[in-house]
């Protein structure tokens, strides 16, 4: 079986060859385009595209209209990218046929993820031939972060504290202990700026974070094992 086969459509030509660096490493092939009146053009005149990503605002045509005319012959797979996530965007995206919506700035990994799942699901295979991963998984190289096989979204800072955390899973980690880890000795802010971190990636973190990510009054921090 040959490579699945990618269509990029974005106006920003560093988030192009983004995309496309990261899916040609994970095995996929790509092509590119501009502006939606050449995503239109390569769409229909390449009969072997499996998946679209494709962003709303670009030149000739927005990507509104490019999904709604490939809607109109196809079902392949489509996932929109946008720099905004409001209300309007969203329900105009699906309505217009996505199938998943990304909001920059993203994840290009996760991307990946979402892609490969998405092109699972339009072939009738399970999402993952193995088990589902449990608990917390952390990809340091990928700066990737999971929760029972689902993606985290997480900014960098998150990132590195959630990855100092776990390596120190079990640890009681003062406020300064994790100020000093991920900002640095130099930091001029104060600890809260630990706590509003933890606050949101306990939220982020879901049932998961209620119960593994510990405040230990009085002391700090504690991801139970």
């Amino acid at each position: 079986m040959g490579k699945k086969k990618i269509l990029i459509a974005d106006d920003e030509e560093r988030i192009v060859k983004l995309v496309s660096d990261f899916l040609n490493a994970s095995g996929y092939e790509t092509v590119c385009a501009a502006d939606g009146k050449e995503a239109l053009d390569i769409f229909n005149n390449d009969g072997d595209i499996d998946l679209c990503i494709i962003d709303i605002m670009m030149p000739e045509i927005d990507g509104w209209e490019v999904t709604r005319k490939i809607r109109k012959n196809s079902d392949i797979p489509i996932i929109m990218l946008s720099a905004r996530a409001e209300e309007f965007d969203l329900l105009t995206g699906f309505e217009s046929g996505i199938d998943e919506y990304v909001t920059k700035p993203f994840s290009p990994a996760v991307l990946v993820k979402r892609v490969e799942a998405l092109l699972k699901r339009a072939a009738g295979q399970p999402l993952s031939e193995e088990q589902p991963k449990k608990g917390l998984v952390i990809d340091n190289g990928a700066f990737t972060a999971f929760v029972d096989d689902l993606p985290l979204e997480l900014t960098l800072k998150e990132f590195e504290l959630l990855s100092y955390l776990y390596e120190n899973a079990g640890r009681v980690l003062t406020r300064d202990q994790l100020l000093n880890a991920i900002w640095g000795y130099d930091y001029l802010g104060d600890s809260r700026t630990v706590d509003s971190h933890i606050a949101r990636l306990r939220t982020k973190l879901g049932d998961f974070g209620a119960s593994h990510l510990k405040t230990i009054y009085g002391m700090g921090y504690k991801l139970e094992p």
